[in-house]
């Protein structure tokens, strides 16, 4: 008997949230329906532990204005005017619109846009992967999270590996840099607390002294978009004053006399200037990291977020080699570990059901562009797991593009989203506690499977049985398309090249729920560099226009308004997930901006008052939080806040659509802003 059928009891689960823990879940049920939802105690890494997100996700699953059937639109593009209709009415819509759509413009003119709201593979990038390669769509550079980083730390280290989190309790120095982790990665937290009680040290590097930094034994602000220029000058200090494992740079990296001669140039007074933080502190730091051991970075997502992120990540991963902390258990950095856990992404997705291999493909950041100014327009656009008229940068270029009248919108949502209120047909979705699916964390080395625990919602279904009945309205015959669950997680999972797998399949993750990455040789020892060692000279870098060592470059001026703006998460909401959901938005209270009290002060602005926040691509209100919780100069709002009546509140207004300095990664925390006191 499933999960799903059974009436009472307790039952095994995975969350699926966008969130490096992906933790184990105990479901409580009564009378078919979910009461409770508590952490695993049993999962190794997560232990039983779980966030308020979660923690209150019953809430969510049974909300009031969850959507419960297909819906057409009746009124105005945005208005959220929409009547129910049937699946088979729905299906018969979107096909004949498509097929329509292919025989006057192409398949190009169909765009997927979709990013991991769930994280499931199958969800994600699994049966809707194969069905929009067998249309011919327009492809998705999904881009918009943590593609630049991931390209940086990837020149430097040769892909998403990292050291086992687990590990980090021996850790005696712990950096956590550009993460607030608080909010975002809280069993890192957790792990650190246990190295503290045995004499760690904790460190916090970031532009918002938030939860995360609170937390700290020493808070270092530091300017956005300065970050490779501290980790140079940590370099140039750690060689003048001898602190490098000259043993382990010989031995496992290449590039490091270059390095050495290079960094002469980031002196201290030199990197105190461009970051902020003062030349005392960029030695303290430095003596701090090259005679502590074991010494552990965990990378953020926040650097990332720059013009030249992708340069800063890359710089920040080299300075584990430069004092030998690979080789010692509790030493090294963490960017990401979904390496040691990569499915066979090409079973999955099915890249060769794509006729056309030179497919346009347009980037995710840039959805305002492609929706106004292509020269072969998008016709039609078809979103799930995301909400773009939120997320997205350049909002108000977003939403005015959603707005054309000859745009044919389908959103596959569990709830009335802003991006929803412009489609033309809405398909109510599964949520994940009511699919199968395969989760692997991209922070900790355990691979997961979650089974059905509840019936479906009213008549929501999975991304995968749309995509079947969409698959079945265009006459697709290839059997792939119509592949089960199961069937596709062990596809995904047959992945010879990746050994750490081996031991891991659909049988034994059924029985025992969770599996870890089978990972017996150190990290040091299996680099897929080009060269096998750490690259801190990277030819491959000077081969795609970039630096071939580590470099500092300021980000853009992004216009003439006097503060840095960052919009960085906050703690009760995941991107807009739960912003429509009444209990987050009661934890979360409301969305502020956070300045300095010298900037407040020469503006008139007090405390609690409300603050015009705007530059160039549009504007929001906000209230003022005023203190030293940033440096003057900066601004920092947390959240990404519905779009609710009477409210001003959408931050992605301000943000660039501007392409990173790699992956076409997202520059949200790159942009200028002026700030007016509303009277």
């Amino acid at each position: 008997m499933s999960y799903a059928t059974q009436k009472d009891g307790i039952f095994p689960s995975v969350c699926s949230l966008d969130c490096p823990d992906q933790c184990g879940l105990l479901v409580h049920k009564k009378d078919g329906k979910i009461i409770k939802i508590q952490g695993d105690p049993n999962h190794p890494v997560t232990k039983g532990n779980i966030c308020n997100k979660v923690r209150h996700m019953t809430e969510r699953i049974y909300d009031s204005n969850r959507l419960q059937y297909p819906m057409k639109r009746v009124g105005a593009k945005g208005e959220g005017k929409f009547v129910r209709i049937s699946w088979e009415e729905a299906i018969q819509t979107i096909t004949d619109k498509w097929k329509t759509l292919i025989s006057s413009d192409g398949p190009e003119s169909i765009l997927p846009y979709s990013f991991y709201g769930n994280m499931g593979l199958l969800s994600a990038e699994g049966m809707d992967r194969r069905f929009f390669h067998r249309l011919g769509a327009s492809l998705l550079d999904r881009s918009i999270c943590s593609a630049a980083g991931s390209v940086g730390y990837k020149y430097t280290m040769g892909g998403s590996f990292g050291i086992d989190p687990e590990d980090t309790i021996h850790s005696k120095l712990m950096i956590f840099w550009g993460i607030n982790a608080v909010s975002t990665n809280m069993h890192q937290v957790a792990l650190a607390q246990k190295a503290r009680k045995n004499g760690a040290k904790i460190v916090v590097i970031d532009v918002h002294r938030n939860q995360t930094g609170q937390f700290a034994d020493w808070f270092i602000p530091i300017l956005p978009g300065t970050d490779a220029a501290l980790a140079l000058g940590i370099m140039h200090i750690l060689f003048k004053e001898n602190l490098v494992d000259l043993n382990f740079l010989e031995n496992y990296t290449v590039g490091h006399e270059e390095l050495r001669n290079h960094v002469i140039q980031y002196d201290p007074d030199t990197v105190s200037n461009i970051t902020g933080v003062p030349v005392a502190d960029i030695y303290k730091l430095a003596r701090m990291y090259g005679t502590t051991s074991p010494s552990f970075i965990r990378i953020g997502n926040g650097p990332q977020h720059h013009d030249n992120g992708g340069m800063c990540i890359r710089s920040i991963a080299c300075l584990p080699a430069l004092t030998g902390q690979w080789l010692v258990r509790g030493g090294g950095a963490i960017k990401g570990n979904g390496g040691y856990l990569a499915h066979n992404a090409e079973r999955l997705q099915r890249s060769d059901l794509l006729a056309k291999k030179n497919t346009r493909m347009i980037n995710m950041n840039q959805l305002g562009k492609a929706l106004l100014e292509l020269d072969h327009p998008v016709k039609s656009l078809y979103v799930y797991g995301t909400n773009p008229a939120v997320v997205a940068p350049e909002g108000n270029k977003v939403r005015k593009g959603l707005e054309r009248d000859d745009l044919f919108v389908v959103v596959h949502e569990l709830f009335m989203t802003e991006t929803a209120k412009y489609a033309d047909i809405i398909l109510p979705a599964t949520s994940a506690f009511e699919n199968t699916d395969l989760y692997t964390s991209y922070w900790h080395h355990y691979i997961q499977i979650q089974e059905p625990v509840i019936k479906h919602y009213g008549e929501s279904k999975s991304n995968v049985e749309v995509f079947h009945l969409l698959a079945k309205g265009m006459n697709f015959e290839e059997a792939c398309l119509y592949e089960t669950e199961e069937d596709m997680i062990e596809q995904a999972l047959s992945h010879e090249q990746n050994p750490y797998l081996a031991e891991i399949n659909l049988t034994s993750l059924k029985e025992k729920k969770y599996q870890k990455a089978n990972v017996t040789t150190k990290l040091v020892d299996n680099l897929p560099t080009p060269s096998g060692k750490i690259e801190l000279y990277s030819k491959q870098m000077e081969r795609d226009g970039h630096p071939a060592l580590p470099t500092y470059v300021p980000i853009e001026q992004d216009g003439d308004f006097p503060f840095l703006f960052i919009p960085g998460p906050n703690h009760n909401f995941v991107n807009s997930t739960f912003s429509h959901n009444e209990k987050h938005i009661t934890l979360e209270k409301e969305p502020r901006l956070f300045m300095n009290e010298k900037d407040a002060d020469s503006l008139g602005i007090k405390a609690g008052e409300y603050v015009k926040v705007f530059n160039s691509r549009g504007a929001c209100t906000l209230k003022a939080s005023v203190g030293e919780t940033v440096l003057p100069g900066v601004v920092v709002t947390q959240g990404l806040w519905a779009d609710l009546p009477g409210t001003n509140q959408l931050v992605n207004s301000l943000t660039s659509d501007r392409p990173a300095d790699m992956g076409n990664g997202a520059v949200f925390f790159s942009c200028r802003v002026d700030v007016q006191k509303i009277d």
